[in-house]
């Protein structure tokens, strides 16, 4: 997918991970309405790095490709080529997932 989207400052770009739509054992499906909202994503883009108070650039601790964990209602959610991804602030990252 070509990212037609270049966060500011210290915003991120990110994919969610949708859970598991069915419980397990049986064929009930959740309702969009019911699902929790994921909590894990992909980055996908990352901005420059917000500025400290002389101006001088402080560097993004994530990169694209990281897999991360963010708050659960953090970020604003917008939609591009049918996908659902959401843009927040690097300090609503709270780790990054290493395997």
């Amino acid at each position: 997918m070509a990212i037609n989207i270049r966060p500011l400052g210290d915003r991120v770009l990110i994919e969610p991970i949708e859970q598991e739509e069915t419980i397990a054992g049986g064929m009930l499906v959740l309702p969009e309405t019911a699902k929790e909202k994921p909590q894990q994503g992909n980055v996908l883009a990352v901005g420059a790095g917000r500025r400290d108070e002389d101006g001088d650039r402080i560097a993004m601790d994530v990169k694209v490709g990281d897999k991360v964990l963010f708050a659960k209602y953090a970020g604003t959610e917008i939609k591009l080529d049918g996908k659902k991804l959401l843009i927040l602030k690097e300090s609503d990252i709270l780790g990054i997932i290493e395997v």
